[in-house]
């Protein structure tokens, strides 16, 4: 080992050590340095014996103090529970249609079904509910089995199209062209009628052809009109609100082989709770029809706010 010796420009002993001609001061480390490496030493220590720290073999050591992630997951989601509870308990006990639109309990259940929505329902009607083709737009007011607050509800909890469910929101158009009701040609006079209902098409004698065909076997469910019935889930063919698209091929199309959206049945699926906030919430984006007036029943304890 080379011999240590003093820096001549600094006066501080060398290491001992050369490399080409380079040498090594031995510069002690700064006093504050060490001792803040000295207590992070012995915060390592602590830490290790109060919290979880190592990993065994089945699960990690526990720590004195019994804390952990988990634990402390529970107690938030217990504090959150309780925080919600009185309004949980205010919207099991009142109708929904009694629910008062201005009240803070609407307010309530409105802000936990757009939580709600989010989860399982942003799939097929999206983030903001405008829906897609095959999926209704909850943003308008067109509605097919109605649109008032209880309506809805009634759609959420029995779903639509169930094959299991004997509440369930059902209809059933006949695939006019597969099934041979109606011929090729007869099914594009029927697509220019229902068509020039909503002034895609001017009237022409195809549509008037397809009026007395539509008479004969479309208006028992949609109307002579065209403007739907809701006792039979028929849609307005007369406003500007197309499910499948308003193109002759789309109309074309739905009037061939008919259509049949499904929509689960929320009520197996979710707490009658949760059912009524997400009812609050879709009849909240603008498209919800008023409410339907009911007389008293003092019996029904009606619940203003949380």
């Amino acid at each position: 080992m080379a011999e240590k010796r003093l820096d001549e420009a600094t006066n501080t002993e060398t290491v001992g050590h050369e490399w080409d001609g380079i040498e090594e001061l031995n510069t002690p480390l700064p006093r504050w340095w060490l001792w803040t490496f000295y207590a992070t030493i012995v915060f390592a220590v602590g830490y290790v014996i109060a919290y979880p720290a190592w990993p065994m073999i089945s699960q990690g050591t526990e720590g004195v103090l019994g804390w952990t992630s988990r634990g402390e997951l529970a107690r938030e989601m217990d504090a959150a529970r309780k925080q919600r509870s009185e309004v949980v308990a205010a919207l099991a006990r009142t109708p929904i249609e009694r629910l008062d639109p201005e009240s803070p309990l609407m307010r309530a259940a409105i802000s936990g079904g757009a939580a709600a929505f989010r989860v399982n329902c942003v799939q097929c009607h999206g983030a903001g509910a405008a829906g897609s083709k095959g999926y209704p737009n909850l943003n308008d007011d067109d509605w097919l089995w109605g649109g008032d607050i209880k309506a809805i509800e009634y759609t959420l909890v029995h779903g639509i199209r169930q094959p299991d469910g004997e509440e369930t929101r059902f209809s059933q158009m006949p695939a006019f062209g597969r099934d041979g009701i109606l011929s090729g040609a007869e099914i594009s006079d029927v697509t220019s009628f229902v068509r020039s209902l909503s002034g895609l098409e001017p009237t022409s004698a195809a549509s008037q052809r397809g009026s007395a065909l539509f008479e004969a076997n479309c208006a028992v469910c949609h109307g002579s009109d065209g403007t739907g019935l809701r006792e039979f889930g028929a849609p307005n063919l007369a406003d500007a609100i197309w499910l499948y698209g308003s193109s002759r091929d789309d109309v074309t199309a739905t009037i061939t082989n008919s259509r049949y959206g499904m929509m689960p049945a929320w009520g197996e699926r979710l707490d009658p709770v949760t059912v009524k906030m997400l009812a609050a919430y879709v009849h909240s984006l603008g498209g919800g029809e008023d409410f339907i007036e009911i007389a008293e029943d003092p019996e029904v304890e009606v619940d203003e706010a949380p």
